[in-house]
């Protein structure tokens, strides 16, 4: 089976469950990764936060992501526990007290917020640095773990907002011609961290790169 076998996204099925996409068999696939939505809501864990608020993390709505000019965004549960499959690059930093939420749209466009309620500042730094670090070295780790994948990179620089956020741009194309295109970017408030990734079949032409921006400021700001 080539890489484009696994990594090319199906529409929305009627009853708004997620479909299977490319990525499934990878787990760290090229752009159009995304988790199936939950059966049942889970709430994120409470974790007591050292010097913020102690409520609970909120997440995106649909509208809040970047428009698609043909479909609605539908979204999943908030759910507790890493995303399944986890996203390419930075899955393997992502603990088990992640929580998720899923979206996705009728056509190759889906979306993820992945949250990480750490016990302390620092430890929340720290993880928000190993993210940045795996974003920073995505390009090169790709194409050395999948021979036929050729990834470029970009770095869209920092978003004022709360701790600050980071957003990175991933173009991956494989021998059998699949192109995708995946936008990352990783913020903090105080103690807690927030990733978010959106993607779809396409190149750096096709990044909605100002909506997702704002995407990512509405989803740090809104954390607490």
């Amino acid at each position: 089976m080539t890489i484009r076998a696994r990594v090319r996204t199906a529409t929305r099925t009627h009853d708004h469950v997620r479909p299977p996409v490319r990525t499934r068999g990878l787990r760290l696939a090229a752009a159009a990764l995304a988790a199936g939505a939950a059966v049942t809501a889970a709430t994120v864990p409470a974790t007591a936060r050292t010097t913020a608020s102690h409520d609970t993390p909120r997440y995106l709505e649909p509208a809040e992501l970047p428009p698609h000019p043909s479909s609605p965004w539908y979204a999943g549960p908030v759910t507790a526990g890493q995303p399944d499959p986890l996203p390419m690059c930075v899955g393997e930093a992502l603990p088990s007290i992640a929580s998720h939420r899923s979206f996705w749209t009728d056509y190759d466009t889906n979306a993820e917020q992945v949250t990480v309620v750490e016990r302390s500042t620092q430890r929340a730094k720290d993880f928000a640095a190993l993210l940045r670090k795996d974003l920073d070295g995505c390009a090169k780790k790709l194409m050395r773990q999948y021979p036929d994948v050729t990834a470029e990179q970009k770095y869209y620089g920092r978003l004022n907002v709360e701790e600050g956020a980071h957003v990175y741009g991933v173009h991956t194309t494989t021998t059998g011609g699949a192109s995708d295109i995946a936008l990352f970017s990783v913020g903090r408030d105080d103690n807690t961290v927030t990733l978010v990734r959106w993607a779809q079949l396409g190149d750096f032409r096709d990044a909605q790169v100002d909506d997702f921006r704002t995407t990512t400021v509405t989803a740090v700001d809104k954390l607490y």
